[in-house]
Order: structure tokens, then C-alpha cells, then sequence
């Protein structure tokens, strides 16, 4: 390390890995590194995901869309290994050419739909299903307002503040300050709309808390980047009394567990290809601890 301040130069060139957790995978180009196929099983949907906030978004819906009794929500998910590099894949970069999880293939019809962005699929799902988004135009508007306030603001949470204090190869207290403000900020924008509300769109469960909760509510539990008391979490109550209520719903437990590869063996299923699976194919039982 040196004390000399960085003066960017005229024209940035990228000649070296900048350090940090996830560096192997960080690029300043596009398109894919390799050539692979993705596996294709048997139900109309096909998920290629991880069990990141963004990509549990989208297992817990088709939960709860299976749990309404949408059979159409049917659907394969196939783990893609984002620290390995998978989602530079070219049968990966051909559905999402941002190259990231998740990305959804819809086989129902008679040309395959891809579609990616979590935020999209959520949408498209939801307008597929005719589920979780509210007919009045008031309400409906509301929920899309919430899950548009998610994709804008959840960068500033994971890429700004989740990067700087927990990956970074080196603490910096200005970017480590600044994002903790604007993550703070956005708790207490949340805080105060659920003071009066159940849910984010109102009194209705929507892909709006769908979208939310995987990053914010994990926030508020201190599950990820190790900030809960730096960040005093506890002190959102309105946050944790709504992450605790979406957390015991049974679709958003099943879909927590989906393309998930940390944390207890039996709350991992890395691929999930039939409701059974649950009960048969989690770690702890394909590969029991000894």
C-alpha cells in the first residue's frame, strides 16, 4: 500500500485484477468466455439461478405460484456456479447477455421466451399467473413502484455498501461511510412505509415484498455481510416485523432452499427438478456430514 493519492489517469486501461472476493469474475467486456449448452429439463419453466437475494426472488415466487395451484409454474432449476464463471457460458449469455442470475427460459408456448432481470421475471411471471400484482390500477401501481424502488436501490446496498465493508481488499472509511448512510436511508424508507402497511403495496402480499425481502429482509437479520450490529438493524421494527411475517410463509421457505450451496446441508437443495425434492435431494441427505 502506498500513501500517495490515486490520480486517475486520462484513459483507463484494464491491466490487472483490482483485488476483492469476486475479482476472477470481474471483466470489463461482455459476451461469453466459453462454450456450454444449458441442460434443459422436463417442466414449461427452466431457471438457471443461484440462491443470491436476486435469485431468490424467483424460486420464491414459483413457490407461491405452486402453492396457489398454478400448475403451469412447474419448473427445473439448474444451479449456475457464478464464482466458477458459469453465467459466461455461451448457452447462458444467449438467454441473459448481462451475464447474471437468474435467468428464466418459458417452454410453454411454441417458441421459447427468454426472459431475465429478477425484477422482469417477477413481472412477467406475475402477469403470466395473473398472481400477486393487484388488478386496481392504485394498488398495482403502488407494487411496481415498490419493486422499482428494489432494482434501483439494492445496488447502493449490495455493489456499494456490501462490497465496501465486507469484500474490498482494503477498508476505505470514506466509500464504507457513505454507503452506510444511503443503506440506513433506505431501511428507514421502508421502516416508515410498513409503520402503517402489512405489506409493501398495502394490505396485499405482492412481487413488490417478493423483491424486497431476500435483500432487506436479510439485512434486517444480519444474514448477510456481517453489518447487523453495525448497521443496528434491530432498531428498523416496523422492517423486522414484516420480514419475520414473510419469512413462515411455506412457498418463501421452500424457495430460500432452491439453487442454495451454503449454509446448513439440509437447507440446501443446489437443484431443484420436482416438489419432491424437498424431501429427498436437499445436501444432508445426498451427502450426509460423518
Amino acid at each position: 500500500m502506498t500513501d500517495t493519492p490515486y490520480v486517475p489517469p486520462k484513459v483507463w486501461i484494464w491491466d490487472k485484477e483490482n483485488g476483492g472476493q469476486f475479482a476472477n469474475i470481474n471483466r470489463p467486456i461482455a459476451g461469453p468466455t466459453h462454450d456450454k449448452e444449458l441442460p434443459v429439463g422436463r417442466h414449461p419453466l427452466q431457471l438457471y439461478s443461484l440462491a443470491t437475494p436476486n435469485g431468490v426472488k424467483v424460486t420464491v415466487m414459483l413457490e407461491e405460484l405452486l402453492a396457489l395451484g398454478h400448475k403451469g409454474a412447474e419448473y427445473d432449476a439448474w444451479l449456475i456456479r457464478i464464482g466458477n464463471g458459469d453465467q459466461f457460458g455461451s448457452g447462458f449469455v444467449d438467454i441473459n447477455p448481462n451475464s447474471k442470475i437468474p435467468a428464466l427460459m418459458d417452454r410453454s408456448g411454441p417458441e421459447p421466451i427468454r426472459v431475465f432481470e429478477s425484477g422482469s421475471i417477477l413481472f412477467y411471471l406475475a402477469e403470466k399467473f395473473g398472481a400477486f400484482l393487484p388488478k386496481d390500477v392504485k394498488t398495482r401501481t403502488e407494487a411496481m413502484s415498490w419493486l422499482f424502488w428494489q432494482m434501483g436501490s439494492a445496488p447502493y446496498l449490495g455493489g456499494g455498501f456490501g462490497h465496501f465493508y465486507a469484500y474490498a481488499p482494503t477498508k476505505i472509511e470514506y466509500a464504507i461511510d457513505r454507503f452506510a448512510m444511503e443503506t440506513k436511508r433506505q431501511l428507514d424508507v421502508l421502516d416508515r412505509r410498513l409503520a402503517d402497511n402489512e405489506y409493501l403495496a398495502g394490505s396485499e402480499y405482492t412481487i413488490a415484498d417478493m423483491a424486497v425481502w431476500p435483500w432487506y429482509g436479510a439485512l434486517a437479520k444480519g444474514l448477510v455481510y456481517g453489518a447487523g450490529e453495525f448497521l443496528s438493524v434491530q432498531d428498523y421494527k416496523n422492517v423486522q416485523r414484516w420480514t419475520d411475517r414473510i419469512a413462515k410463509r411455506p412457498a418463501v421457505k421452500r424457495g430460500r432452499m432452491v439453487n442454495r450451496v451454503s449454509g446448513d446441508p439440509a437447507s440446501q437443495l443446489h437443484e431443484r427438478h420436482d416438489a419432491s425434492d424437498f424431501e429427498t435431494k436437499t445436501q444432508d441427505k445426498l451427502a450426509p456430514v460423518t
